[in-house]
């Protein structure tokens, strides 16, 4: 028993869109600057995710953004997370001079 294995099955990832065989070279050039411009579209998405300095530079003006905003509407919130963070600095370093100074 053999079967055609060459056939589209509909719902499957085979299948493919119909097309008529004959299309116009006008047809066919719309057609290809549409594909050259979805190309030309992706890569520049890729580019865009893929460079890492630009993505750090977008980030920190997101941060710093999102601080200016904070310390406009609530200064003391900023007040706290600031005390947060610098005793959280503090900490971390006061337990590396301290395992440093064991070690001795």
């Amino acid at each position: 028993m053999t079967t055609d294995n060459t056939a589209p099955r509909s719902g499957s990832a085979q299948a493919v869109e119909a097309k008529p065989e004959h299309l116009s070279t006008g047809e066919l050039r719309a057609e290809a600057a549409r594909a050259r411009a979805e190309l030309a579209g992706t890569l520049d998405a890729i580019e865009y995710k893929l460079n890492v300095p630009k993505q750090i530079k977008i980030n920190t003006r997101r941060f710093t953004l999102g601080l200016h905003r904070l310390g406009d509407d609530n200064p003391t919130a900023l007040a706290g997370i600031a005390l947060g963070a610098a005793a959280a600095v503090g900490t971390v370093v006061w337990w590396g001079v301290k395992t440093v100074l064991d070690r001795r």
